[in-house]
């Protein structure tokens, strides 16, 4: 899965896009790489980011996911957005998977969007909000309580009558470093949901941060925890660099095999 960005302000400044034909070149670029997905965000999660309004947030993705549907026919579209407004405005242009940060927290409409139109779900683990999340990290058991989270959240995507689901631990989100590499350690423990497991962790703060360098620095660290991540059974890697995840998924699938 390509991260594209359409965001001022967004963490890593090279997933951040503004002008379509700069989108749709760097989407020919992942698709020539290998990507499965492209992810289309309009509003930024990073932590303390500013919040913007649904109108806003629709303005910025459904131009963007009418053009790469429409040149893109056959690559699989993703909209990453926690409101079910953006969300079905977002499918009805082309994208044909939901990915909520909240999990259906924030707005419980978006299962029904998702049953409505029949289109996978990631359901994400996130406690608060971006604006606040990082002030929500106590656990006593990360894994544990994540699994409760997943299991009250796919009870009521299901009785919504939401088909396809896929479960994000949220690498980043309301969580410290340490309780992130916790995570990836013990990742193997959300197989029990007999669910596929989407793993972003993509130059983020765990790995520049843990290296003592810039996010810009971080794409070798980001290979080896993706490794890590799909050995632990990993199934979608939500990455910034298309070439590089798909030559270790390529690598991971050969072991294996």
């Amino acid at each position: 899965m390509g991260i594209i960005n359409v965001t001022p302000d967004s963490f890593y400044k090279n997933s951040r896009f503004q002008e379509v034909e700069e989108i749709l070149a760097k989407v020919n670029q992942m698709n020539s790489d290998g990507a499965d997905i492209i992810d289309i965000g309009g509003y930024s999660s990073r932590p303390g980011a500013a919040d913007i309004s649904e109108d806003k947030e629709i303005s910025r993705v459904v131009p963007v996911i009418k053009k790469i549907h429409e040149r893109f026919p056959g690559l699989l579209i993703s909209i990453d957005t926690f409101r079910s407004n953006v969300a079905e405005e977002a499918v009805k242009s082309g994208a044909s998977i939901i990915n909520d940060i909240s999990g259906g927290l924030q707005d419980v409409k978006i299962f029904n969007v998702a049953a409505r139109y029949n289109v996978p779900f990631i359901l994400m683990h996130m406690k608060g909000t971006p604006q606040t999340m990082m002030s929500h990290t106590n656990y006593e058991n990360p894994v544990k309580e994540i699994s409760f989270y997943f299991s009250a959240q796919i009870e009521k995507a299901k009785n919504a009558g939401v088909k396809d689901i896929i479960l994000d631990p949220g690498f980043g989100f309301s969580k410290t470093i340490d309780q992130n590499f916790e995570l990836l350690n013990q990742l193997e423990q959300f197989r029990l949901f007999d669910l596929p497991i989407l793993v972003g962790i993509s130059r983020k703060a765990t790995i520049y941060k843990t290296l003592g360098i810039l996010p810009e620095e971080s794409l070798n660290g980001t290979t080896v925890l993706n490794t890590v991540a799909l050995l632990k059974g990993a199934s979608i890697l939500r990455v910034h660099d298309v070439k590089e995840a798909k030559e270790a998924v390529n690598l991971v699938s050969r072991l294996n095999r």
